[in-house]
């Protein structure tokens, strides 16, 4: 699709979010398994289905624009969640594990806050209301998220990484 407008832009940023949400979805079950804090991995968790409902709301605007949400791949997605992997493969001792997937985590998070942010923009300009309003629920639950891991971070696990 030749982006030459904002609806077309508009599109190709929910195409974009919905890869992302769809590769995260199979990613956060092994962040969740690779975890050894209890907290880390509830909140991966229940992250996995928030994230499951992100792709509902995604498809269920495609559907009101009458548009197909597949064809796109997101590259910056598989790239954090790749660098993510790598964690789990490296020979690193748990609880400093917890601490590196709570920032690669951050980072898939902040990626998602800038696009819903984006998305929601777009929808607002176009007339698209009520998209908007359903991305910026999700712009909240991401936020939300993130805030999450930053409390698990800064009042335990960055602690319990300086541990032997």
């Amino acid at each position: 699709m030749k982006l030459d407008n904002l609806q077309k832009l508009y599109v190709q940023e929910l195409k974009d979010l919905h890869s992302a949400e769809m590769q995260l979805v199979e990613a956060l079950p092994k962040m969740e398994s690779a975890a050894t804090d209890s907290n880390l991995k509830e909140a991966f968790r229940n992250h996995l289905q928030e994230t499951k409902q992100h792709v509902s709301r995604l498809e269920e605007i495609f559907k009101e624009l009458d548009f197909e949400p597949g064809g796109h791949k997101c590259a910056a997605m598989e790239g954090l969640i790749k660098e993510g992997a790598e964690l789990l493969n490296g020979d690193i001792p748990p609880k400093v594990r917890d601490a590196a997937l709570v920032g690669a985590a951050q980072r898939v998070e902040h990626y998602e806050m800038a696009g819903y942010g984006t998305a929601r923009a777009y929808a607002e300009k176009l007339g698209e209301h009520k998209a908007a309003d359903v991305l910026q629920k999700t712009l909240n639950e991401e936020g939300h998220a993130n805030q999450h891991l930053t409390r698990l971070a800064e009042r335990s696990l960055n602690f319990l990484a300086m541990t032997k």
